[in-house]
């Protein structure tokens, strides 16, 4: 939800430090997504007075002024200095006021203020035209702004345009937080300050826009299934005039994230975004039957009905949707969208105005079935208050009424068959202090509770009666209240004490201590912890390129949030794929991330997925950055290898090994750079570069060196520790051999052989140089060349001993694999 500061600063006092409002709103469970500033789009752009105006001496309708900016343009000792402007309007006088864009300023279609040249004159910014600035589509000429106007004000500033929107995170269980009102109360609530309601002054309004004959008398509403619907109500506005909305309605519906399309629309969207109600509108004319009179039947869709959306398409309805209904015809989904044929136009006159309170689960299933998620939707899925419904739909009537110049028929057709009830609630203030381990002061939990909108009857026992607000359905145990004070109090104000028990000694199970250790290390290894998104989009996988044939099926949600989070995951990669892409387009270029979660596989005839747990870890960038002397190095496959080397010895893995990928075996890894990671016989999982075009099918920006190991794989394979060794007494004996093999032998092949014949006496071999010559070594050959440590335990090798190992060891390579020693 977005959230105009500016607007909310209307009811509650919000603090100056955006960066710590954000911070405040993070630690009280609303997450803050993104903080956008209005008034950038007119960054460089200020009021100035034009001091000088003299024809141009090579033209004859341009002129050069010489324009006051204040301290927005300086000189090299910081005092103003005027700018040069050349311009060609006819509308300004020399002490005239206007808006001018500085050199830099970035105008509506991309146009950039530079510095330059018109028929020889230096021109130093533009004065701008309320066109130019798109605020309108006035062109005559360049803005002229009142005498007293401050010289070198931001022009956001001083049209009021200047404005900071939050983008906010609200949780399902808050849907009283999805309305300007419900972010008040929470703000108000957080920093302990008053905060104005203002439904009960809209309410007063109506009583001067009253006139006509009943409502009751025109109109009359049916609900056939009280299931889907427990409130239904309805207004009539005559001689409504449909035309532009005024600035400050249209700036509030805008700052929202909605489009302004005129005043009576734009009424019912700003109600919604104020009181979190949702609205609609109905051409009162297109809905009168033959007797001139309105019959509103709210109703189940039939099996196969057709019905128009106002967005221009045809829908084939079921019967497990609502639809609001003439008995001619539907003419709207409930809760999600109107009708085409009963919108409101340019000559609608009457205006029939619905306030409704729809069943969550039946919108939410219509929505997504139908692929229309809007804001009302989201906000009945959600949870509406249906006891203001009346209150609200009056505070409507009168402000469209305020701006149409229409009139309001007395009366409301008001249906009600049920309401939410408050819970009844008792506060135990010994088991809260006892549960959180800190004694919070009496009077802050009473006046938290009352801000949250609480009713609190405080008799000075040890128990509070609480009575829960009918706008908070996530108020429903004496446990939930505990939570509501706690996180308005502040974990972080909580003492750390270890927890009660009496001869009790806890002991981390095996798994635990594996979990504990794959985490160390992967910190350890520069990477952060991150949790994505376990329901993700069916074409994941897809847009990785990964194998799919041994994953077995997608489980597939019945009633998912959105397309992209369709089904359960089948891999960690593509989610942490999609957090690095997140980092980059926001500037951070060296991202490392790892997750341990669980992914799900659904195979036919098993009712139920089968799950395992895996730890995901990718690499883009650089370790850090570069300095004077050196550049930063990107991250290939041999730092994924790496961390997952370093994650083998402090499991203590026995036998581990890397066994290369063809592209069939990997088709979302680089050729070339793709391993399996095996640990003995049991593969582990993999590690390589992701290929280019998965990357660029997330929005990336490679390369990213990604690997995923199954858990369940490594707590099986992980031994309690590292055999001991003790330090060598006896002296070592160092060889080194060089080897001329095939392309296709690899070097761990070479290393197995080695190992092998070297049986106790050789304790270590290193690759240390690999080199390829067609002339010297051969067309499709490679020279390996290895270091061989000697060595027994119990005595110093002799030379004949080390020679007759080192003999059998050549002989077994050369036979296995065909090599030859590179003399």
């Amino acid at each position: 939800m977005k959230v105009s500061l500016k607007w909310l600063n209307e009811y509650v006092a919000v603090p100056q430090d955006v960066k710590a409002f954000c911070d405040q709103l993070d630690l009280t469970g609303t997450g803050v997504e993104g903080v956008e500033s209005t008034g950038d789009a007119f960054a460089h752009v200020v009021t100035g007075k034009i001091l000088t105006k003299e024809a141009h001496p090579d033209s004859d309708h341009l002129w050069v002024t010489t324009v006051d900016v204040g301290t927005c343009n300086v000189n090299a000792e910081g005092a103003p200095e005027s700018l040069q402007i050349v311009c060609g309007a006819q509308n300004f006088q020399a002490g005239d006021v206007t808006a001018v864009a500085m050199v830099g300023a970035e105008l509506p279609g991309g146009f950039v203020i530079k510095k330059s040249k018109l028929r020889g004159v230096t021109s130093c910014g533009m004065n701008c035209s309320s066109r130019e600035l798109g605020l309108d589509n006035d062109h005559s000429g360049i803005m002229i702004l009142p005498a007293d106007t401050p010289v070198g004000m931001p022009i956001a500033e001083y049209l009021g345009k200047s404005d900071t929107v939050l983008d906010l995170e609200i949780t399902p269980n808050r849907p009283d937080c999805l309305s300007m009102a419900g972010m008040a109360r929470e703000v108000g609530a957080m920093y302990q300050v008053p905060v104005e309601d203002p439904l009960a002054a809209m309410m007063d309004a109506l009583d001067g826009t009253v006139a006509g004959d009943p409502v009751e008398d025109s109109v009359s509403v049916q609900i056939t299934d009280a299931s889907r619907c427990s409130r239904y109500s309805a207004r009539v506005i005559d001689n409504v005039k449909i035309g532009p909305s005024p600035d400050w309605l249209a700036e509030r519906v805008s700052a929202a994230g909605a489009r302004s399309i005129n005043n009576v629309v734009d009424v019912t969207n700003y109600i919604m975004f104020l009181f979190g109600q949702p609205l609609h509108a109905f051409d009162y004319d297109k809905l009168v039957d033959g007797d001139g009179k309105v019959q509103i039947i709210v109703r189940p869709a039939a099996d196969g009905e057709e019905f128009s959306t106002l967005d221009g398409e045809e829908r084939v309805l079921t019967s497990d949707m609502t639809v609001i209904a003439t008995p001619r015809e539907a003419v709207a989904l409930a809760g999600v969208m109107g009708g085409l044929d009963t919108e409101v136009e340019d000559d609608t006159t009457t205006v029939l105005l619905e306030a409704a309170a729809f069943d969550r689960a039946h919108t939410s299933r219509t929505s997504r079935n139908l692929g229309l998620i809007s804001e009302s939707s989201m906000r009945y899925e959600r949870g509406v208050d249906d006891n203001p419904v009346a209150d609200i739909s009056a505070a409507a009537a009168a402000l469209l009424a305020q701006v149409s110049g229409g009139t309001v028929r007395p009366g409301i057709v008001d249906v009600t068959e049920s309401l939410i009830q408050p819970y009844e609630l008792a506060f135990r203030m010994p088991r809260f202090c006892g549960m959180m381990g800190a004694d919070i002061p009496r009077d802050f939990i009473v006046d938290i509770l009352e801000r949250l909108g609480c009713a609190v009857r405080d008799d000075g026992g040890d128990v509070l009666a609480v009575t829960t607000p009918t706008f908070r359905p996530d108020l429903e145990r004496e446990i939930d209240l505990y939570e509501e004070v706690l996180r308005l109090w502040g974990m972080d104000r909580i003492p750390a004490t270890l927890p009660a028990g009496r001869g009790r000694i806890g002991v981390r199970t095996a798994a635990e201590h594996v979990a504990d250790v794959i985490n160390d290390t992967l910190r350890a290894s520069g990477l952060n912890e991150t949790v994505t998104y376990s329901f993700v989009s069916d074409e994941d996988l897809e847009l990785l390129r990964m194998d799919v044939s041994d994953l077995g099926e997608a489980v597939r949600l019945i009633n998912p949030l959105n397309a992209d989070q369709s089904v359960m995951r089948r891999s960690i990669v593509p989610g942490l794929l999609r957090s690095v892409a997140y980092n980059q387009r926001r500037g951070v270029k060296n991202v490392q991330l790892f997750e341990s979660g669980i992914v799900f596989f659904a195979h036919e005839g098993k009712k139920s997925p089968k799950e395992r747990k895996r730890v995901a870890g990718v690499l883009a960038g650089a370790m850090g950055d570069g300095g004077w002397n050196v550049s930063p190095a990107p991250f290939d496959f041999f730092d994924g290898k790496g961390v997952v080397e370093s994650l083998a010895r402090e499991l203590a893995l026995p036998k581990l090994r890397f066994k290369a990928l063809s592209a069939d075996e990997a088709p979302h890894l680089q050729p070339g750079r793709a391993a399996a990671v095996l640990s003995g016989g049991t593969e582990l999982g993999w590690v390589g570069e992701l290929h280019p075009l998965a990357v660029s099918a997330f929005d990336a920006d490679g390369p990213v060196v990604a690997f995923e190991l199954d858990v369940n794989a490594l707590e099986k394979a992980a031994r309690p520790a590292r055999d001991y060794v003790d330090v060598p007494t006896f002296p070592a004996v160092s060889m080194d051999v060089a080897f001329v093999v095939d392309e296709a032998v690899t070097s761990e092949k070479l290393m197995q052989c080695m190992t092998s014949a070297g049986g106790k006496l050789l304790e270590d071999v290193r690759l240390f140089d690999v080199y390829r010559d067609e002339e010297r070594v051969g067309a499709g050959k490679k020279s390996m060349a290895y270091g061989l440590t000697y060595r027994a335990a119990d005595r110093t090798l002799t030379s004949a001993e080390v020679d007759k190992a080192h003999l059998k060891l050549v002989k077994k390579v050369c036979g296995v694999t065909k090599a030859e020693v590179r003399g």
